[in-house]
């Protein structure tokens, strides 16, 4: 296939195109924004074609993609919090001008989203694709309005599309406001791991390589028009993230409870038989990808 890859020199993007450059004609486009890092994809850059540019305004004379595969958007709920025209401006506007490329080249659209468009689930049955969304920050409402344009393009328009919505990833590349890359960091430096609350919030985890798998294996059999959870059913609290890490990391440091942030969630939790019909299910579980995670922050 001959894909255009939004976002792929941040986190999940790179590594979903270092899984398929060798398969795939790839071109990459990203606006290298302080979450991105050029030199993520040093390893297959002979292989794939890079665009340096904005995905709110990114415009091509004569298009020719078999698909488009959105990862780019602004996805700190805290900078969302201080900022909330960015979230707008880059996760709907951004998203809409991508469907826009899509239509021209009559290319499939792939948006990656995010479990937290479904807001917070205590007490609930994990959330299913038809659940309602009920989003509780900027960031998350941004993402829900972003997949809403998605499926109106569908149905106005004909064009194909689906959504993934993905628990909380970890792994290489990731930035280190993100909790597990942050908790790392402080400490295999000894320094203090601040945790909201008491620590109780609950979040889905996966293993970036595994979500990059689900989402290639949506882009190629998934029904067009549909959307798809990607989850693992591995649910920690913040707390318990928090003790993998000193174990993991050999740390004395010590946790220190901060206030709740405004709209927190408790608890995300996702039903994911859908990505399981299609023939997908993790491999890699919380302690295997926590130690390689651990490792790859420790040897940069």
């Amino acid at each position: 296939m001959k894909l255009l890859i939004s976002g792929s020199c941040g986190f999940i993007g790179s590594n979903f195109v270092i899984q398929n450059a060798d398969k795939h004609d790839i071109t990459v486009l990203d606006s290298l924004t302080y979450a991105a890092d050029i030199h993520y994809l040093d390893s297959v850059k002979d292989r794939i074609k890079l665009i340096i540019a904005d995905i709110r305004n990114y415009e091509e004379q004569m298009p020719s993609y078999d698909a488009i595969v959105n990862f780019a958007a602004e996805s700190s709920v805290d900078v969302s919090i201080k900022n909330p025209r960015l979230f707008a401006g880059t996760n709907v506007l951004g998203t809409i001008n991508m469907l826009e490329l899509a239509r021209k080249c009559d290319a499939k659209f792939l948006q990656i989203s995010t479990d937290e468009v479904y807001g917070d689930t205590t007490g609930l049955p994990p959330s299913e694709e038809c659940d309602m969304l009920l989003p509780s920050s900027p960031y998350s409402a941004s993402k829900a309005s972003a997949d809403m344009f998605v499926l109106a393009y569908a149905r106005t328009y004909g064009l194909r599309t689906n959504v993934t919505r993905t628990c909380n990833n970890y792994g290489r590349h990731q930035h280190e406001e993100k909790l597990i890359p942050k908790f790392i960091k402080a400490a295999i430096r000894d320094h203090t791991l601040t945790v909201y609350g008491k620590g109780e919030a609950i979040r889905e985890w996966i293993h970036v390589e595994d979500n990059c798998e689900a989402i290639m294996t949506v882009l190629e059999r998934g029904e067009d028009g549909e959307i798809y959870n990607i989850g693992t059913g591995e649910r920690k609290t913040v707390m318990e993230v928090a003790e993998a890490i000193l174990k993991a990391t050999g740390s004395k440091s010590e946790i220190q409870f901060v206030d709740e942030r405004p709209g927190e969630d408790m608890r995300y939790a996702l039903d994911s038989l859908k990505m399981r019909m299609l023939g997908w299910k993790p491999k890699i579980s919380f302690e295997e990808g926590l130690k390689r995670t651990v490792e790859w922050y420790v040897g940069r």
